[in-house]
């Protein structure tokens, strides 16, 4: 049941599309989907873009045509991905999955506009000089999943208001991950925890990683923003009830798939607007002079069935500001 929206104040393999063939045929313009996942993981956010173009006059198959080159989880193979799409000579590129994943595209072109959509600062990335002045060939969407880990370990804490050494799941192949640490280190000292690090930059490496958990004695756990994470999504909520250890996440994606809690922003959202800026850059507009949008759009979503299976009790103060709780 939706609560209410709270509005913030502040400024692998190459995949063509079907109609990437026929594309080429009329002549039409393509622009490369650059995903550091696969379409499996991503058909959601594919759907919103595609939705943001419709609304800016370019249809899939008919005027515009999309390539996608999809990493599959392998990180390592962005910039061959990018490369080639800049061979293909795409008239944009949106670089879908964090901000490797814009890195990568940056590197590969400085000519061809890129739109990207991250949950980091692109200015102290490095991806745009300003927020509001681009100034190069990047812009895009900032949704900032990064800023609000801090705020996410609050509201853990109000959760599991006995656990006082919490663990944080990090990729340390991630740009961001010291960054976001000292946030929630900051965060945690504030409130009087202890957090205990684990890593995981494959798949693989989940299992020894909830094991260090236990180890540690870390009664609660927080989830770092990461494109991988959100591919994996299934396989660490699974681990989180199969230890039986309460999680708090950046997306409703893994609430939706059966984790406790997520604070963060909507990114079917950031996809749409993505989408509409790509439109822009096709109809001629610099992106240079396209100022990078942050999101408005904030949701805490919980889900009761999880906090009931792990035996916990939602406090009223959290029932009473979540935007919607799973049944």
């Amino acid at each position: 049941m939706r609560r209410r929206e709270v509005i913030a104040l502040i400024g692998g393999a190459v995949t063509t599309w079907p109609f990437a063939a026929s594309a080429q045929q009329s002549a039409v313009p393509e622009i490369g989907f650059l995903g550091s996942s696969s379409y499996s993981d991503w058909a959601h956010l594919v759907s919103a873009f595609r939705r943001g173009l419709g609304e800016s006059g370019f249809v899939d198959g008919r005027n515009v045509a999309i390539v996608y080159y999809w990493a599959d989880g392998q990180i390592d193979q962005l910039g061959a991905g990018a490369a080639n799409l800049v061979r293909q000579r795409v008239a944009g590129i949106i670089a879908a999955g964090g901000g490797i994943t814009a890195l990568k595209a940056k590197a590969a072109t400085a000519t061809i506009p890129i739109i990207f959509v991250i949950g980091a600062d692109p200015v102290e990335m490095g991806l745009v000089a300003t927020l509001n002045q681009p100034g190069g060939n990047l812009t895009g969407v900032s949704f900032l999943l990064n800023a609000l880990v801090g705020k996410r370990l609050e509201l853990l804490h109000q959760l599991v208001p006995t656990a006082t050494t919490i663990g944080v799941l990090v990729n340390p192949r991630n740009p961001n991950t010291v960054s976001d640490f000292n946030k929630v280190a900051a965060a945690a000292g504030a409130l009087g925890l202890q957090v205990h690090l684990v890593r995981a930059s494959t798949e693989d490496d989940l299992i020894p990683a909830f094991t260090s958990l236990l180890e540690k004695r870390a009664a609660a756990l927080l989830i770092f923003p990461d494109p991988s994470f959100v591919s994996w999504r299934d396989r660490i909520v699974a681990l989180a009830a199969d230890h039986a250890i309460p999680a708090a996440y950046p997306l409703r994606e893994y609430v939706d798939a059966g984790g406790l809690m997520s604070y963060g922003t909507s990114v079917i959202d950031a996809y749409r607007q993505a989408g509409i800026y790509m439109g822009r850059i096709l109809k001629g507009e610099s992106p240079a002079k396209l100022p990078v949008l942050q999101s408005t759009r904030f949701e805490l979503i919980l889900n009761s069935a999880t906090a009931k299976a792990l035996g916990l009790t939602i406090p009223p103060t959290l029932l009473a500001t979540a935007d919607e709780v799973i049944e």
